[in-house]
């Protein structure tokens, strides 16, 4: 922990004194550093590794994020009647932008419209509004349960079929030899070390990995799927941005290690499901199932708290009106001196 000092003075004698600084928050310093990585990442592809999204496609995207969640938060802080998350200052601004930022690269990154904006803009906006209109009550506090960037993803790629992802190619298109290798390993262990040091999501990636690895063993085993087609996927540099900087979100994944682990492994055995099926994209849509069911499970679980809460609370007695007697004003119960003295006692 950082200290500040500070001097005092006593008896003619100045003396410094250390205050301690507050501790940074591990959710922003992840939401920056998740931030940074995307950025530089989109700036490299864009320039070096072969990103074929037109060149607009990020900008678009990050001023779609930016306006929405501005106009949103303060609408939503309006309502409530509350204030403004990003007032105070141009850094709670840009802290308060981090999620929107992120949320933007990843629809503009991971899918592939041609040279066409519109279907982008409409995952960032899908994403960016699902924090605002679906939202459940966990421990007392309402919070977004939908993953913004992927369900924006998935609902583009269910509603445009033209629309596809973003080539694997081309995270290594203008490169080669051992950077073809190099470049997957920076993204897979700046990832890890992030999940790992701050999120805390190393529970919920094993369980997905395991889970993944489970369902491809068990699908060439009953199914006449070839193990190593199975497999594929996880050589991929799309399979290692999803592991690490998609499924991982903070904030619409359990914080408990065990449920980490159910959520990645319930991950693994929907998109193994939807496979089977021949359902393409299956990465995207068996996350937005797994959060969808722990949502309603959720809210479940706050309304049967609500209900205990509100049986367990007592029950106010009914007031009992004054009976005023139309004799002697003494009587108790009366407005008499006699019958104040009686209610005093």
């Amino acid at each position: 922990m950082s200290s500040t000092t500070s001097s005092t003075t006593t008896g003619g004698t100045t003396t410094a004194a250390k205050v301690p600084r507050p501790a940074k928050d591990p959710r922003v310093v992840a939401l920056r550093r998740f931030a940074l990585s995307i950025s530089v990442f989109t700036i490299l592809g864009h320039t070096v590794l072969g990103f074929e999204q037109a060149y607009a496609t990020p900008v678009v995207a990050l001023a779609t994020a930016y306006v929405l969640e501005i106009g949103l938060e303060t609408l939503d802080a309006w309502a409530t009647r509350r204030p403004r998350k990003y007032a105070g200052g141009p850094r709670a601004l840009a802290e308060f932008l981090l999620p929107a930022h992120i949320t933007a690269l990843a629809c503009a990154m991971l899918l592939y419209a041609n040279s066409r904006l519109g279907p982008v803009v409409f995952a960032v906006t899908i994403g960016i509004t699902s924090k605002y209109l679906v939202r459940v009550r966990v421990n007392g506090r309402v919070r977004h349960v939908l993953n913004p960037s992927n369900l924006g993803i998935a609902t583009v790629l269910l509603l445009f079929p033209w629309v596809g992802i973003a080539p694997p190619y081309q995270f290594t298109e203008w490169i080669g030899g051992p950077l073809d290798w190099v470049v997957p390993a920076l993204i897979l262990a700046s990832g890890t070390m992030l999940n790992a040091m701050l999120t805390r999501k190393m529970p919920l990636i094993a369980g997905w990995v395991g889970g993944f690895l489970l369902q491809a063993v068990l699908r060439a085993f009953l199914t006449d799927t070839a193990i190593l087609s199975a497999l594929l996927p996880v050589t991929g540099v799309a399979f290692v941005l999803f592991t690490n900087y998609m499924i991982t979100d903070p904030g619409t994944t359990p914080t408990r290690p065990r449920n980490q682990m159910l959520f990645g492994l319930a991950t693994a055995v929907a998109y193994g499901v939807l496979v089977t099926f021949h359902v393409v994209f299956g990465l995207f849509f068996a996350l937005v199932a797994v959060c969808v069911l722990r949502a309603a499970g959720l809210a479940f679980l706050s309304f049967r708290a609500r209900r205990r809460t509100d049986a367990a609370a007592p029950v106010a007695a009914p007031a009992v009106p004054a009976q005023r007697s139309a004799g002697a004003a003494g009587a108790p119960g009366g407005s008499g001196p006699a019958g104040a003295a009686g209610e005093g006692r």
